[in-house]
C-alpha cells in the first residue's frame, strides 16, 4: 500500500509530503509530479516519484495500485478545464481500486465562481463510487501574507470584502488535516469543512500589519470591479482576476467563515493564528 500525493511539488503538496515523512516510511509515499527535477528533494529522502500530467490521461495508467490512499490536490490551471483534469485522476483511481481518494475542495458555503470546479469535481468523485474524503479547505493565510510587498509599499490593504470575515489557516494546517486522513482510519465517505479557529476582518488584518511593521496601514475598500482591475493591472489574466475578486463578494456575505471546528479536531491542536503567519512573512 502506498500513499499517493498528486501535485506534490506545489505549495500545499510539499507540506503534505514533509508531514507524511514524519508519520510513515518514505518508501510508502509516492509523489506525483510533472517535473522530476522539482522533486529532487523528495527523492533524496526516499520518496518514490511518479511523473504524470493531468493533461495527459495516459500518464496515469497503472500509476495507482489497489489499496492505495490518494490525495488529489486540486489543479491550479484555471484555463485548462480543471474538472476534466481531476476526472483523469478519479478514473485512474477507480480502475485501480484504491482504498480512499481524498480531494482538496472549497468550503460548502462558498458560492463564488471559484467554487464551481470544486463542486463539479465532488459530484464526479461521488458518482465514481470510490471511498472518498472531501477536504473542503477554507482560505489560506498565505493568500495574503505572500503578497505583502504592495501592501507595505502603499500602506493599504485593498479589498472588496466590506466588513466580511475570513476563517483562514496556514497551508501547513490544511496539510496536517490531509495527513491525518491519509494515515488514519475511519475517514471514508466523510466531508470535512476546514477553516481556522478565529475569523478576522480586513480592518483587523490591516491593524495587525500596522502593529507588526510600525507603519500606518489602512484597509481601503473598493468595488469588486475595481479590485478585478487592480489584479489585472498586476498581471493576472482578466478571467482569473474576476474570479478572485468575486471571492471578496463572498467574503462580504460571510461565506468564508467556517465554524465547524473540523480542522483543529483533525490536527489535534489549535490552528495557526494569522498574526504568526504575518510575523513569519515579514521575517522571510
Amino acid at each position: 500500500m502506498s500513499i499517493v500525493v498528486t501535485g506534490a511539488t506545489g505549495h500545499l503538496g510539499r507540506h503534505v509530503v514533509e508531514q507524511l515523512l514524519e508519520k510513515v516510511p518514505a518508501q510508502q509515499i509516492t509523489a506525483v509530479v510533472r517535473d522530476e527535477t522539482k522533486a529532487a528533494d523528495h527523492a533524496a529522502r526516499g520518496v518514490k516519484l511518479a511523473v504524470a500530467d493531468y493533461n495527459a490521461p495516459e500518464t496515469f495508467d497503472g500509476l495507482f495500485a489497489a489499496g492505495d490512499k490518494v490525495l488529489l490536490i486540486s489543479g491550479n490551471e484555471f484555463d485548462k478545464g480543471r474538472v476534466r483534469q481531476h476526472q483523469v485522476v478519479i478514473d485512474a483511481a477507480k480502475a485501480a481500486g484504491v482504498a480512499l481518494l481524498a480531494y482538496t475542495s472549497a468550503p460548502g458555503t462558498l458560492t463564488a465562481a471559484l467554487a464551481d470546479d470544486h463542486r463539479a469535481t465532488e459530484q464526479a468523485l461521488l458518482a465514481s463510487g470510490l471511498p472518498y474524503t472531501l477536504l473542503r479547505n477554507g482560505w489560506y493565510h498565505e493568500n495574503y501574507t505572500e503578497n505583502l510587498a504592495p501592501v507595505l509599499e502603499h500602506g493599504a490593504v485593498v479589498q472588496a470584502a466590506g466588513e466580511g470575515r475570513v476563517s483562514s489557516a496556514a497551508r501547513a494546517d490544511y496539510a496536517a488535516a490531509a495527513v491525518a486522513v491519509l494515515t488514519g482510519e475511519g475517514h471514508e465517505n466523510t466531508t470535512y469543512e476546514l477553516g481556522g479557529d478565529e475569523a478576522w476582518s480586513f480592518a483587523e488584518y490591516a491593524a495587525q500589519l500596522s502593529r507588526q511593521t510600525g507603519k500606518e496601514i489602512a484597509y481601503t475598500q473598493v468595488s469588486v470591479e475595481a479590485l478585478a482591475g487592480i489584479l489585472t493591472g498586476a498581471g493576472l489574466p482578466g478571467p482569473l482576476a474576476a474570479v478572485l475578486a468575486g471571492v471578496d463578494a463572498s467574503i462580504e456575505k460571510g461565506e468564508l467563515v467556517v465554524s465547524s471546528g473540523d480542522l483543529s479536531r483533525l490536527i489535534g491542536r489549535s490552528t495557526t493564528p494569522l498574526s504568526e503567519a504575518i510575523t513569519a512573512a515579514l521575517k522571510g
